[in-house]
C-alpha cells in the first residue's frame, strides 16, 4: 500500500458531524487523501451511526459503503491482534485504540490522525500520533 497516513474513528465521525463544521471540514479532507482504515473503525464507526446518528441500518450501510470509496480498507488478521497485544503491553493502549494503531503499522502507515491518543506519540519507529485539531 502506498498511503502513509491512516486515520482513527473519530475522524470518520467528525466528517459526518454538522455539530463541529471545522471538525467535519478538517475530517474530510483527511479523508479525502485516501488514509488506511481498518475493519475495526468500519464497526466502531457503525456502531457510531446507529446509536448517536440514530440512522438505520440501510442509510448505515450507504455511509459506509461512500465512505469506502475514499479509504484504503485493511482487514484485521492474526498478525494484527498479536501485535495489538504487543501494543498493549508495551504502551497501555485501549483495546481498540491498539488494534487500529497494529493496523495502520502494518500498513506501513508513518501518520494516525486521532484526538484520542497523546499527540505526537511516535510509536515503533515507525508510527506518530498526531490531533489534527491543534
Amino acid at each position: 500500500m502506498n498511503n502513509k497516513i491512516a486515520v482513527d474513528t473519530n475522524i470518520l465521525i467528525y466528517a459526518l458531524d454538522v455539530t463541529y463544521p471545522v471538525k467535519k471540514r478538517l475530517s474530510e479532507n483527511l479523508i479525502d487523501n485516501l488514509p488506511i482504515i481498518c475493519t475495526q473503525n468500519i464497526s466502531e464507526f457503525a456502531n457510531v451511526c446507529l446509536r448517536k446518528f440514530k440512522f438505520d441500518k440501510t442509510t448505515t450501510l450507504k455511509i459506509i459503503n461512500r465512505l469506502l470509496r475514499k479509504c484504503v480498507l485493511k482487514n484485521c488478521t492474526n498478525s494484527t491482534y498479536l501485535l495489538a497485544e504487543k501494543l498493549i503491553d508495551k504502551y497501555q493502549f485501549q483495546l481498540f485504540d491498539s488494534i487500529i494503531i497494529a493496523s495502520a503499522i502494518e500498513s506501513g502507515s508513518e501518520i494516525l490522525y486521532t484526538e484520542d491518543l497523546q499527540h505526537g506519540l511516535f510509536i515503533e519507529n515507525q508510527l506518530r500520533i498526531t490531533n489534527p485539531f491543534l
